[in-house]
């Protein structure tokens, strides 16, 4: 079963498996399914051929994977164009969210260590 380009896992519960989906997740598939009246637990190669054209239906009305991914990345562009505060810290890789950086911005530095001893190798003595 393929829904706006991806395939879906057909081993998976209903609503762990539209999460692989980009846009879709656990809240937006159980509203999904709740809507069409289609049971989370069920597997997706147990659904019919009308459950499953719905499914398809119902999930591309929402902004998912390449058109969701173009709109945050124009969204970053203009505010890095309008050299807002956000799109600053954007293109220094830096938290964007308001959140501390003296401590605990490893990921989106890039787990950057900066201190004395860190990455040096003690000399073996001989």
């Amino acid at each position: 079963m393929r829904i706006a380009g991806i395939t879906i896992p057909d081993t998976k519960r209903l609503e762990i498996a539209l999460t692989a989906i980009y846009g879709v997740g656990r809240p937006r598939a159980l509203a999904a399914l709740g809507k069409l009246g289609i049971d989370p637990g069920k597997h997706p190669k147990d659904l019919t051929a009308a459950e499953e054209s719905s499914l398809r239906e119902a999930i591309e009305q929402f902004q998912v994977e390449g058109e969701l991914r173009r709109s945050i990345s124009s969204n970053i562009r203009r505010l890095k164009d309008i050299k807002a505060h956000r799109g600053n810290r954007h293109a220094k890789k830096l938290p964007v969210r308001g959140q501390r950086t003296k401590t605990n911005s490893r990921t989106i530095r890039g787990n950057v260590r900066k201190t004395m001893t860190s990455g040096r190798r003690k000399l073996e003595k001989t």
